[in-house]
């Protein structure tokens, strides 16, 4: 199935419902061969229609809504309606202390919920001016592939079931419900983790839980395999992905794409490569690039990101070492419960951190990370006290959507859906 792009004249036929004149197609032409130049016969012309995708709607991946215009089955113009989700996180935070704020990060991204939490302490540990110790900082890098793992498994999931393949769909949600398992040993919860702290974490890692992370490690591998070797030469998968949706790498970076969306056309920008956090400058792996930037290549893509993860799974176990979990300060750092309940001092440090809060230094700081969707940013300015003055969230989902008329307009109807698909976007992120 090849890529249509569709030129569009001005005609007279009246306003259409954007209120906007009515445009009749002038020619088709097909990418990488010759053009075709039909000629207008108004005797043949057509009433476009405009459909609803969304706002509920399962392959919309949320309450997203999707207006499209058709001529036939061709997507002539498609407009994205957002803002069903929203719920004012950002505004929210400015009336909350820094360590309350990390439940709502929870709830942007929240097929990536630990990573959300590291990404928003890092920030608030800038600002604080906190240094973390090199067991925290080994845990964190745990986590966020993990995290990155457990999000790429929802995405090829249910890209599986918007495409047509529901086998692989069984075999990768099982592999998510194993880490959902890993998670809720480590901190009691499984979706909404709120793992982390400004300073260190929320819990230390129990006995034995490292030999359930290395059986992941080890059993893993085989079922991507095995869900590659059954989707990657699939005739209908390639026939539903390969030159669908496709961006040039300068589209790509011209629309603000970071993560998977951006790499996939060729641009290897990768923030833990080019803007090194957690020292991930020190960790051994591979950006995944492809060259068509379709459907196709963010699968390929997305699907050797989880194989570089579990290489850096693989070192960041042999390197985890002993010591504090976290930050010897009692400004940031709640005292031990029996502490707190024995000396006074201890008691006073954890009344004074419930009920005021820590203070940071007056200062703003910028902290991005590499998630599973893009480039997450978090935005901080603080005047002093307890509570942030602005917070601000760079989601890559809301970014990497703005795309998706560019990546629609000219192909079918049912090409829509895998072309939203590729995008992986989560609506709590996109509308915060």
């Amino acid at each position: 199935m090849s890529k249509r792009t569709i030129e569009m004249a001005v005609g007279t036929a009246g306003i259409d419902a954007y209120g906007q004149p009515i445009r009749a197609p002038l020619s088709v032409r097909s990418q990488g061969a010759l053009a075709l130049e039909a000629p207008y016969e108004p005797e043949l012309e057509s009433d476009h229609m405009l459909i609803n995708i969304g706002p509920q709607h399962p392959a919309t991946h949320g309450v997203l809504r999707l207006v499209l215009e058709l001529d036939g089955e061709t997507v002539v113009r498609c407009v994205p309606h957002i803002g069903y989700l929203h719920c004012g996180f950002e505004k929210i935070g400015e009336y909350r202390q820094y360590n309350q704020i990390i439940p709502w990060t929870d709830r942007e991204d929240y097929l990536n919920s630990i990573g959300n939490n590291v990404a928003f302490v890092l920030g608030a540990e800038r600002l604080f001016g906190i240094e973390i110790t090199p067991r925290c900082t080994v845990l964190r890098v745990i986590a966020m592939e993990l995290s990155r793992i457990m999000s790429h498994l929802v995405w090829m999931g249910t890209t599986c079931i918007d495409i047509g393949a529901f086998t692989p769909f069984l075999w990768l949600y099982q592999e998510r419900e194993n880490l959902y398992n890993l998670l809720e040993g480590w901190v009691g919860a499984r979706l909404t983790t709120t793992a982390t702290r400004v300073g260190g974490m929320a819990a230390e890692i129990p006995d034995g839980w490292m030999d359930g992370l290395n059986a992941f490690i080890r059993n893993f591998p085989k079922t991507l395999n095995e869900s590659d070797k059954m989707l990657s030469k699939n005739g209908i998968w390639m026939g539903r992905t390969v030159g669908i949706g496709a961006l040039t790498a300068e589209e790509a970076i011209n629309c603000g794409m970071s993560g998977a969306m951006l790499r996939a056309s060729g641009v290897a920008y990768d923030v833990r490569k080019d803007f090194p956090y957690l020292d991930y400058e020190t960790y051994d792996f591979d950006v995944a690039v492809g060259t068509s930037g379709d459907v196709y290549d963010r699968y390929l893509v997305r699907v050797e990101e989880m194989r570089q993860s579990i290489r850096i799974l693989e070192q960041a176990v042999q390197r985890l070492p002993d010591g504090p979990l976290n930050v010897d300060d009692p400004r940031v750092i709640l005292p031990p419960k029996t502490k707190a309940t024995s000396q006074m001092e201890s008691m006073i440090h954890h009344f004074k951190l419930v009920m005021e809060g820590p203070r940071p230094p007056i200062g703003e700081v910028y902290v991005p990370v590499e998630s599973p969707k893009g480039e997450k940013g978090y935005y901080l300015v603080s005047d002093g006290t307890s509570k942030p003055v602005r917070w601000r969230i760079r989601p890559p989902a809301f970014v990497n959507l703005s795309a998706i008329p560019r990546m629609v307009e000219g192909h079918l109807l049912s090409d829509v859906i895998a072309i939203n698909a590729s995008i992986d976007i989560v609506m709590g992120e996109i509308d915060r």
